[in-house]
């Protein structure tokens, strides 16, 4: 008898560790681990923001598949097409060639992708802040727009390029608002002729509050420290058009700007819908186990499955890291179970908290339901996520330190222009070409300000 093929689709949270507990589970003799992702490094998706201020370097939060998980076999491609009766999957690799893998156990976490909505503009318009091309761009972006406010002697012009509107006050949104201030003050600096000039940063959302699906006491802190910075922040509001001029927000009013970020949550990967299996919210349905009814060698886990929630009856887990951490490492425990013709685990899971990095000193964070603020929260969040990162630790605590001790480096890469991370079909690190030349979606993994602590 020859080993197993475990095929693991998606090398984001869930994927990621998936594959690392199955590396430990099963003995190379048992089977064979492919992991099939479009980039050869997870992507520690918290910290992506300070990636776009300039804080940290894009390769501390990179990190390396093959050198990480020695024992999974990495394949370079973008999965299209899933025969669960056949047993085979179909994927494009980075050179546009179509090839195809059979598979024993199949592990769907292919993750999600930016959420669109019908706004005239948009997807011309805005970009999203997903992956490390984006937040590149972001960079790049917001500081090509205080050079050129700084060259330029309009006045309409230098406020319009000096304005920065993000939409969508969940926890990307907010991190990206709380760090804009700091990064635009450090670029205005390098320009006498903008002394007077302020930045302008808005953050709008339809609902109430900032962090709507967070505690009411880590939503008034996050808001106190945007106002205090300076931030417009715009509830109940978000915008109706965008142009090349500026947006207009839903209340009638409209802003003059050059700089849109679109952070207004997530959809279950396109890739789940070509299956024809049962979906739920967009979501692949799974039972308790992780396993799709009917279909015993499929398990799906992550943003791509729609995971029963036990603590709250007839709801399904919400999209975050910390549900997808979880729930891959029980793929993985379940996918070893059913080689060994073993007993299969449910999924339970008890929330342990959330943390939100605000940026300049200040946090908000409830470890273990406990409510922290400012510089103590801040200690906390970063020791986190030194602790949940599978490696990089140590660059990225030095990249702390210089920012600590050191001037920022601002200058700009030149490296990703806008025409590479279109907000509708950008892909979560690099752009793939589907076999119909179309950019293809973005498989990006969950986003959350906390995953796995254990």
């Amino acid at each position: 008898m020859g080993r197993n093929r475990v095929v693991i689709v998606g090398g984001g949270f869930a994927g990621y560790h998936a594959a690392k507990l199955l590396s430990r589970q099963m003995l190379p003799e048992e089977a064979e681990i492919v992991l099939v992702n479009p980039t050869d490094y997870f992507l520690y998706l918290p910290l992506l923001p300070e990636v776009a201020a300039g804080i940290l370097d894009p390769r501390a939060i990179s990190i390396s598949l093959p050198a990480t998980l020695p024992r999974a076999h990495l394949v370079l491609g973008e999965v299209t097409a899933i025969d669960s009766d056949r047993q085979e999957l179909v994927y494009v690799d980075p050179e546009n060639n179509t090839r195809e893998l059979g598979f024993d156990r199949l592990v769907l976490a292919a993750g999600s992708v930016n959420k669109l909505l019908p706004i005239p503009g948009l997807a011309s318009h805005g970009h999203g802040f997903r992956g490390i091309p984006e937040a590149l761009y972001f960079r790049d972006h917001v500081t090509r727009q205080v050079e050129l406010a700084g060259a330029t002697d309009d006045q309409d012009e230098r406020d319009a390029r000096c304005t920065f509107v993000v939409v969508g006050a969940g926890y990307t949104g907010t991190e990206v608002a709380a760090q804009g201030p700091g990064f635009t003050r450090i670029l205005a600096e390098r320009h006498p002729e903008l002394g007077e000039q302020p930045m302008r940063w808005m953050l709008l959302d339809i609902a109430p509050r900032v962090l709507p699906s967070l505690d009411r006491r880590l939503s008034r802190t996050a808001d106190r420290v945007l106002r205090e910075r300076g931030v417009e922040v715009c509830t109940k509001t978000s915008i109706d058009e965008a142009t090349e001029d500026g947006v207009t927000l839903s209340t009638g009013r409209f802003v003059p700007t050059r700089s849109l970020i679109w952070c207004v949550g997530v959809r279950p990967d396109p890739l789940v819908d070509s299956l024809g299996l049962r979906t739920e919210q967009g979501r692949l349905a799974v039972d308790e186990t992780l396993q799709v009814p009917g279909k015993p060698h499929v398990f799906a886990c992550g943003d791509a499955a729609a995971v029963p929630d036990r603590s709250r009856p007839g709801q399904l887990t919400p999209m975050t890291a910390q549900h997808a951490v979880r729930q891959g490492k029980l793929a993985a425990h379940n996918v070893a179970a059913s080689l060994r013709h073993g007993r299969l685990s449910r999924y339970r899971h008890h929330d342990l908290g959330f943390l939100v990095d605000l940026g300049a000193g200040k946090a908000a964070a409830n470890p273990l339901h406990i409510s922290l603020s400012g510089l103590l929260a801040k200690v906390v969040t970063r020791g986190y996520h030194l602790f949940a990162m599978p490696a990089n630790r140590v660059r990225t605590a030095l990249d702390w330190a210089l920012e600590a001790l050191m001037t920022r480096q601002t200058v700009q890469l030149g490296l990703v222009r806008s025409g590479a991370v279109p907000l509708d079909t950008a892909s979560p690190e690099v752009p793939h070409m589907r076999t119909d030349g179309r950019r293809s979606e973005d498989r990006s993994p969950a986003r959350t300000p906390i995953a796995e602590r254990s």
